[in-house]
């Protein structure tokens, strides 16, 4: 049955009001129950999700079926007509699983929703496909190549550092270099987060809204400083780093401001690479690289899962080479006894 609306976003700048619906009653009372937990970003991403899932699918939520479900999936990983970009993780055309999987995830946020609330039975999205080898388990409905990311070597890091041309890019760029803060996190650092003294930062808004106290290089907190005194415009706001000119100097420093110091950063030193999120990679790593322990890195990154602080083994290098070159050697002086 064909729907009856057709999903759209639609925004809205008025504060006390969910900033984006999309023009139905089950879909946009989800919205509002997102907006009321989760970031701005969150709710724009899940909205988006839900617009795309909807439009492919193409019924109402309550008529959704599981095979719709595998509809949009076969959709979603057919090459877009007339592109010939491929992916750079398995050189096959169209959407990453990744991508197709925070789709499902978000519009199986919405069904465990409507079930939670009584306005649908089941969710129509299966948690996975039954395995012979393992049914209590399964296999995800998507599976996705588990690739490391990308880090920054010694030269590059000197490139972008050199590239940089103010003190606020500075520090924003040693915060995630040195300290690992994620992009949002450097961008929320406020005012009274910073201890110089102590060489640490509050992250009083972190992913997952938990906090952390981090520390940081002396290097940023010198680069901080001659910021803060020579560059940082008089404003009302608390955020630390804001916009230095135009139109709006003195307002906080937004995400795509960001990115776009980034990205001339990146240009002007010649380099492929090197997004915010690879700059708190390297940092990870290179901590790991220099023995901290694998709970401490979990501490600085402020990962909730130890699992997802393991992928820093894989990425030192050095440290692997050490422990098997230690197992190898005891193995060969048991054999020598």
């Amino acid at each position: 049955m064909a729907m009856s609306w057709v999903p759209c976003v639609v925004r809205s700048q008025d504060p006390d009001q969910v900033p984006i619906r999309l023009g139905h009653d089950m879909v946009d009372g989800y919205l509002r129950f997102v907006w009321a937990r989760a970031r701005p970003n969150t709710l724009l991403a899940v909205g988006f999700d839900l617009k795309v899932f909807f439009t492919v699918v193409g019924k109402e939520p309550s008529e959704v079926a599981v095979t719709d479900v595998f509809r949009f999936i076969e959709v979603q990983r057919r090459p877009v007509r007339g592109a010939n970009v491929v992916r750079l993780e398995d050189g096959e055309k169209g959407l990453s699983s990744r991508t197709i999987r925070r789709r499902l995830s978000s519009a199986s946020g919405l069904f465990e929703y409507l079930v939670a609330t009584e306005l649908i039975a089941k969710n129509p999205i299966p948690r996975g496909l039954g395995s012979r080898s393992n049914r209590r388990r399964g296999l995800p409905l998507i599976r996705s190549p588990q690739t490391l990311p990308k880090i920054l070597d010694p030269g590059e890091v000197d490139a972008l550092m050199a590239a940089l041309r103010t003190w606020r890019d500075r520090a924003m760029v040693q915060a995630m270099l040195l300290g690992g803060l994620r992009r949002c996190e450097v961008l929320g650092l406020g005012l009274g987060d910073i201890n110089a003294g102590e060489r640490r930062v509050l992250v009083a808004d972190g992913k997952g809204g938990h906090q952390r106290i981090t520390p940081v290089s002396k290097r940023f907190f010198e680069n901080l400083a001659t910021y803060l005194n020579e560059e940082r415009p008089d404003t009302d706001t608390d955020r630390t780093f804001v916009v230095l000119k135009g139109p709006r100097r003195g307002q906080p420093l937004s995400a795509t401001g960001l990115d776009q110091v980034m990205r001339g950063a990146r240009e002007r030193a010649g380099l492929a690479h090197a997004s915010c999120h690879e700059l708190r990679h390297t940092c990870l790593t290179r901590l790991r690289e220099a023995g901290m322990a694998l709970e401490a890195v979990q501490a600085q990154a402020g990962h909730r899962s130890i699992e997802t602080t393991r992928l820093y083994l894989h990425l030192a290098d050095t440290w692997l080479a050490e422990e098997y070159h230690r197992a190898v050697f005891a193995i060969d002086a048991g054999a020598g006894s």
